[in-house]
């Protein structure tokens, strides 16, 4: 089942919640594109410049369907190399090329190049752009600048800029220092506060607003300047009309230096990753699984980028924090891109001179988080987790690119990538004789269903694994595929990465992927993404139970229930909620059920957004089949932001003659008239009587849960108690 195109109709319905949505983005993308430019070396203005262009252009060529383009974090090293050799006209003559030779590669159609590239080393390579960025930004976080040879020298300096920090006798560098550590605390816990209310205003605006806020305070009622020390405050954002009147002057004169075209294909490269890499997990996100065009978007990205270097902005790329927000606030499609930009524009005509009242070091500690949710501790464990070769690929491709650059940065994690599965291997006749043969066979069984079937021979790596992609994109999302590899000798970790996203896809939209072959495959750790080859299997180790589970256990046996512990993938029954239409589920695990199997309880683990932008939560819910049909409907107590939320097209369900329910409640559904019907007396007597949770009907089964936390036992026992009444109630 492919999505259905989308109409004029379509468009002008949805057109309010995506005028919602790119405000909310809008909200990010200002203090992000100030950090992001100031963090470069740029005028203040050019982040904000890149993602107005980036908006309007991509919004209107681009291929993509919920993405938001801007200024990206990973350009961050190289853009401040390039003003810092070339100065800055020189450096927008150097954007521009770059845009030229993004367009080139959408043009070309390369957008597949993304792929020649191993996971762990692109994971290696933006946990180095996190250290840089980071490296380099705590210092003025906490008010004191320093000039150091490299990243590795600026990251040494960190304990002694922090002792530097705690012995200021100066007032303004003291109150500097501060704002940048509350800010950092902020961005840090913040994201913690599961608030619907709170987190309508994004923590990188709180900032912006505690901080101009605190400057007013002084204006207003001490009647004093500031405090914070000058040099530590934002300047040089010029007003509207003069962004409009005074073009920057672009200097093309160094065009036959090394230096220049170095930092060109710098840019290029860093700007399509990060580009393609973002498509790639926004097309995850995306609640009507839509498939981007990666080429035209490069296309449009380029000429973007290409009109945003002449008008004095940054380079444009898709950018997946700000994408995700998209994606969580329902945008559903291109228009949103393009709100974001004409917010941007009335946030810079109507407050462009209250934006110098914000400290440097505020802005500073949002791209510090920025650069430490890269580069995380977390991150590392998840590699290594996977395989100890992948450790080592992650690691040499992280520390050239500290200490060399970006591009030798990649290119050694390629090489080193290459390496290590010879060595594995123990033979390079092995992929000298296969890496560039044609070892994907795909034909459609006649005699079944027509599933697809596919067999891989030889090897499969991120070196020929575009040619099992190609076979995979050629089929429709909703049949059904196996891929072989019992005769495949080895099956890498960016391949077993990629046919879990397939894996994914196929399932959302009604189809089934299935790998099969690799039961005398082995692999040094009990990761899916781990790669394979033909060994002896390793024996299973037994895992012992946590406290949590022991209290479950416990409980399941004087409640007379079955209790399974160990985590299910396995996640089917509850694709069709609307919950998880923009959330990607990870597993599920301490399982409860009811002899019948009609009540379920569980905790679950899924994830909202990606890459740095990913927020994994823990909560507790419980399922119910149900034995007949029901409505599909969505259940929550009404508050303020319910209220906000007609205004952006949802449309609350009143239920006649109960008007004390329809005031507390908040109901959601396509079909009113069988909503309204289903819910009769006993049924809102039943909610108005009980606990406030989230209930949810998909028509055949409800999905109930409370906070967006784990339950303790006693929470179980009344979530239980719940279910099994409002089951009652139901039937």
């Amino acid at each position: 089942m492919s999505p259905k195109k989308p109409t004029i109709v379509d468009f002008l319905k949805t057109l309010p919640k995506n005028i919602f949505s790119g405000f909310v983005v809008s909200l990010i993308a200002l203090p992000l594109g100030l950090g992001l430019a100031m963090a470069s070396d740029a005028p203040p203005i050019a982040g904000i410049i890149a993602a107005v262009v980036g908006g309007l252009m991509v919004s209107v060529l681009g291929g993509s369907h919920v993405t938001i383009t801007g200024p990206g974090n990973g350009l961050v090293g190289v853009l401040l190399v390039a003003i810092t050799t070339l100065g800055i006209e020189s450096a927008y003559a150097a954007i521009i090329f770059s845009g030229v030779l993004v367009a080139i590669l959408g043009f070309l159609r390369l957008g597949k190049l993304s792929d020649f590239f191993p996971s762990s080393a692109i994971q290696g390579m933006l946990a180095a752009i996190g250290l840089i960025i980071l490296g380099k930004q705590f210092h003025i976080m906490l008010a004191h600048r320093i000039e150091r040879e490299d990243t590795i020298d600026y990251l040494l300096e960190i304990p002694f800029t922090i002792n530097d920090a705690l012995h200021y006798e100066k007032e303004g560098l003291i109150l500097a220092a501060l704002a940048g550590f509350f800010s950092f605390l902020i961005m840090v816990f913040y994201p913690k506060i599961r608030n619907k209310y709170l987190q309508l205003i994004p923590a990188p605006m709180w900032i912006v607003i505690l901080s101009i806020a605190f400057s007013y305070y002084f204006e207003l009622f001490v009647h004093e300047s500031n405090p914070i020390a000058k040099n530590y405050m934002i300047s040089g954002i010029p007003e509207f009309k003069e962004i409009i009147a005074q073009l920057p002057t672009v200097n093309f004169g160094k065009i036959g230096q090394f230096s220049f075209w170095s930092s060109v294909l710098a840019l290029t490269l860093i700007a399509s990753i990060e580009s393609l890499l973002s498509i790639k997990a926004v097309d995850k996100l995306d609640p009507e699984k839509r498939r981007s065009n990666v080429n035209r978007d490069l296309k449009a990205l380029g000429l973007a980028t290409i009109g945003s270097g002449f008008l004095g902005g940054l380079n444009v790329v898709t950018v997946i924090a700000r994408s995700s927000v998209n994606v969580n606030n329902n945008g559903s499609n291109r228009s949103a891109n393009f709100f974001h930009a004409i917010f941007l524009i009335i946030f810079i005509v109507l407050f462009s001179s209250q934006l110098t009242r914000i400290p440097l070091p505020a802005l500073m500690a949002i791209l510090v988080f920025t650069g430490y949710k890269l580069a995380s501790p977390e991150s590392i464990k998840k590699i290594f987790s996977i395989g100890k070769e992948q450790i080592i690929i992650f690691l040499v491709t992280l520390f050239v690119t500290l200490k060399i650059g970006l591009i030798s940065g990649i290119l050694s994690g390629v090489l080193i990538t290459i390496i290590i599965h010879i060595i594995i291997n123990k033979s390079i006749g092995l992929f000298a004789r296969n890496i560039l043969k044609p070892n994907v066979l795909m034909y459609q069984e006649t005699d079944t269903d027509g599933n697809y079937y596919i067999s891989v021979k030889h090897i499969c790596s991120f070196l020929n694994y575009y040619k099992l992609k190609n076979k995979l994109d050629a089929v429709q999302e909703n049949q059904d595929v196996i891929v072989d590899f019992s005769l495949c000798e080895f099956v890498d970790h960016t391949v077993m990465e990629n046919l879990n996203s397939y894996r994914d896809l196929f399932l959302k939209r009604g189809g089934h992927f299935e790998v099969i072959g690799l039961d005398m495959h082995d692999t040094d750790s009990k990761h899916p993404f781990a790669l394979r080859r033909l060994l002896p299997v390793p024996n299973i180790i037994k895992n012992n139970l946590t406290r949590r589970q022991t209290s479950i256990e416990e409980l399941a046996e004087n409640y007379n229930l079955k209790y399974l512990h160990k985590k299910q993938k396995d996640t089917l029954f509850l694709n069709n909620f609307i919950f998880f239409r923009t959330k990607k589920i990870n597993h599920i695990n301490n399982q409860l059920f009811t002899k019948n199997d009609v009540i379920t309880i569980f905790d679950i683990e899924f994830s909202e957004g990606e890459f740095i932008a990913k927020e994994v939560v823990r909560t507790t819910m419980l399922h119910i089949s149900l034995n007949k049909t029901i409505p599909e409907f969505t259940l929550d107590q009404e508050g303020f932001l319910e209220k906000i939320y007609a205004f952006a097209g949802f449309k609350d369900i009143p239920i006649q003659d109960q008007v004390d329910f329809s005031n507390r409640f908040y109901l959601l559904g396509e079909d009113e008239e069988a909503i309204t019907k289903f819910f009769n007396e006993e049924l809102v007597h039943f909610f108005e009587s009980n606990p406030y949770f989230h209930v949810e009907s998909n028509g055949n089964a409800m999905l109930v849960f409370g906070k967006e936390r784990l339950a303790s036992i006693k929470e179980i026992k009344v979530l239980f108690d719940f279910g099994k009444r409002l089951k009652q109630v139901v039937n």
